[in-house]
């Protein structure tokens, strides 16, 4: 049921990292605007959807209605991507994908009908994993091709 949305992931898993690294170091940090991410923060971002999604998948599972919603302004203001060594955010990008992939991959069946809140709307966790990969593409397109 999920393959297509596992098969996307890990092919992302296998070829972005060394697209990322290939931007060099000033081009991921550049920020077009004071208010704007850099392409490292919006790396950072997806970092820190990927440590929610995390719960989400995993306490969507065992929960009645979890309800898992975060501010991604503060996320990445406070975890400092915009100075933390772009060689380290890209392994950290890479290897939590991979363990999500791993996750995803042991969800019973059953279990992605499985509901969970998000700000004010509720949605089943199947719903959450392939928006998740949606999310990610999108964002790792702006990065890449800019």
């Amino acid at each position: 049921m999920l393959a297509p949305t596992i098969q996307r992931l890990e092919y992302l898993t296998t070829i972005i990292p060394a697209l990322l690294t290939e931007i060099g170091a000033e081009n991921f940090s550049l920020k077009t605007q004071p208010d704007k991410w850099s392409k490292k923060e919006i790396i950072g971002h997806l970092i820190d959807s990927a440590t929610n999604n995390h719960q989400r998948f995993i306490r969507g599972q065992f929960e009645p209605l979890p309800e898992i919603s975060y501010d991604q302004n503060n996320w990445n203001k406070f975890n400092a991507y915009q100075h933390i060594d772009a060689a380290q955010i890209i392994a950290f990008w890479t290897s939590y994908n991979k363990h999500l992939i791993e996750i995803i991959k042991r969800i019973p069946s059953e279990n992605l009908l499985n509901e969970v809140k998000i700000g004010a709307n509720t949605v089943t966790l199947k719903f959450i994993i392939e928006d998740y990969v949606a999310h990610l593409e999108h964002h790792l397109k702006q990065v890449v091709e800019y």
